[in-house]
Order: structure tokens, then sequence, then C-alpha cells
């Protein structure tokens, strides 16, 4: 079976990339898919935990809660610390994973090599064909590094807003993971 490096990408690796990290490891595992997930932020500080909200928002997800897996689960996302992207994130991931257009912009400016592996989560969903290919000539049939990227297909950052944006977060990127997970 292919392994898949998989980096996750929001602005300040608090909220979004690392929800949607251990959503896409979670859903990996009950799939059977080989992946190894990284996270990191765009404008990150290192090392600052979760935030209580994001937490809480990880926890109101249904198939997230309950049971040893699920309470390991959240264990490791509260022990997370943020992590500024930086050039070997980039080195190891096939997959690089944003949650908006700003994200994608970011990416070709200053790391112009992964941008034909760099795509918003939404966008990817919609695009990445499944199948036996293996994922590297699948993501390159994509074209990424010229795709127009679309703020219509990002996933809205919760910070600074309630604990329901939080939740409405969790759950649009929980739908959006379990939509990927299978196209790996």
């Amino acid at each position: 079976m292919e392994r898949v490096s998989l980096l996750v990408v929001c602005t300040g690796n608090a909220s979004r990339s690392v929800m949607a990290g251990l959503m896409l490891d979670r859903l990996a595992a009950r799939h059977g898919v080989g992946l190894s997930v990284t996270t990191a932020g765009t404008h990150a500080v290192d090392g600052l935990p979760l935030g209580a909200r994001t937490l809480a928002a990880l926890r109101a997800v249904p198939e997230l809660a309950g049971g040893e897996a699920g309470e390991l689960a959240l264990s490791l996302a509260a022990a997370h610390r943020s992590s500024q992207l930086c050039d070997e994130h980039l080195r190891r991931a096939d997959v690089v994973v944003v949650m908006e257009a700003g994200h994608v912009r970011h990416v070709r400016r200053r790391h112009p090599e992964a941008a034909a592996r760099t795509a918003m989560l939404r966008w990817l969903v919609r695009h990445l064909v499944p199948g036996s290919a293996p994922l590297a000539a699948r993501v390159a049939a994509l074209g990424l590094a010229h795709v127009e990227v679309d703020p219509a297909d990002d996933v809205a950052d919760p910070a600074g807003h309630d604990d329901a944006a939080y939740a409405a977060c969790a759950a649009e990127l929980w739908s959006l993971c379990e939509e990927l997970v299978p196209r790996l």
C-alpha cells in the first residue's frame, strides 16, 4: 500500500489545520489508507497549544468522541504545539492541503517548488480523482501550480469568533475530510 505524506496548512496552526489533520488521521485509519499527517501554519507562532474552543469543537464531532480511540485522539490534539510552515515540511509532503486561497498564494510565492502539490481542501475534494494510479500522478494531472484559486472555496477561520463558529468549522472539516480520504 502506498504511504501518503500529507501536510495540512492554515494560518496559525491552531484550529483548522489541527482539526483537519486529526480528522484525516482518524479517517485514514478507519479506511485503511496509509497516511502520515503533519500540520503547519503560514503565520504561526511556534510552540503554542490549542485553545479551549478548538478542543471543544473537536469533542463536539460525534465521530471523534467517545471510546479509547477517541480519547487518545483528543489527548494527542491537546498535546499539539503550533509550527511555522517551513521548507522541510514541504519537502516531505506528497500533497499540501490548505484551508484558503491566501494559503495557496503564500505557498506559490514563498515556496514555488511546492505549488504543483498544493490545493485548497474543498477544491481537492471536488477534483482529485480516486483510483489505483499513484497519488503523485493523479495530483500532477491536476496542474495545481496554475489552478485559479477562488475564495469561495475557503474554509472560514473561526479565530476570533464564538464557540458556534468553531463547532461549525469542525463539522465542515469532518465532512470534507470524509470525502477526501477515499480519494487518497
